[in-house]
């Protein structure tokens, strides 16, 4: 991986300038699987140009949604047989379920947390699901852009250092990424369920 990001940095980003990022963020979120790079991209680049952060930010959240509207594209013409070839029934059911109880949720988390959280099979099967493509687009842009955003921050403020964060945090949530997804998920049931009892006292009011 250290290869690929520094071939990236010293030959691709030269060569087609900002643009490059776009075309990176794209493949990574369509056809390829490059974990950590637009994260690393946005790192340095903010932190070598502060003054355009938003250039390289810009560039990584739309280059992240022109490449899952591949995905979303493709999942909505194949339909589930493709998600199961591809992933398997159970895995495709559990996904299922995740769309059904979160909603937009099932994408949001995954769309935010590093790698191994898994994040195309979400992609596909918002497709597949029938999520229409403006509410899949916004909450794409929403999620990528905050993250993207966050590592931008870091970059700007702690420079080269931003990265040993970066890679600091992605082992962390590597070997504690269960503990994570777990407590979230309790967040989530612990929002809807206050927000469906105020919504029920609310009601009882009127």
């Amino acid at each position: 991986m250290e290869k690929v990001v520094l071939w990236i940095q010293n030959v691709l980003l030269p060569t087609l300038g900002p643009a490059g990022l776009f075309v990176v963020a794209f493949f990574d979120s369509s056809f390829l699987s490059l974990p950590e790079i637009n994260d690393i991209l946005v790192v340095t680049s903010c932190s070598l140009h502060p003054r355009s952060a938003w250039i390289p930010i810009s560039l990584a959240t739309l280059g992240s949604l022109a490449g899952c509207s591949v995905l979303w594209e493709i999942g909505r013409r194949g339909g589930e047989p493709l998600l199961e070839r591809r992933f398997g029934k159970a895995q495709v059911a559990r996904t299922r379920v995740a769309f059904e109880r979160w909603d937009l949720l099932a994408l949001i988390v995954p769309a935010l947390l590093p790698p191994p959280m898994p994040f195309k099979i979400f992609v596909l099967s918002a497709g597949v699901f029938g999520v229409p493509w403006r509410r899949f687009a916004g909450t794409l842009i929403l999620a990528r852009g905050f993250r993207y955003v966050f590592w931008g921050l870091l970059g700007i403020i702690y420079g080269d250092e931003a990265l040993k964060l970066l890679r600091a945090v992605d082992r962390w949530f590597d070997d504690n990424g269960l503990v994570v997804l777990a407590v979230v998920a309790a967040a989530v049931l612990v929002g809807l369920a206050v927000w469906a009892l105020r919504r029920r006292a609310g009601r009882g009011l009127q």
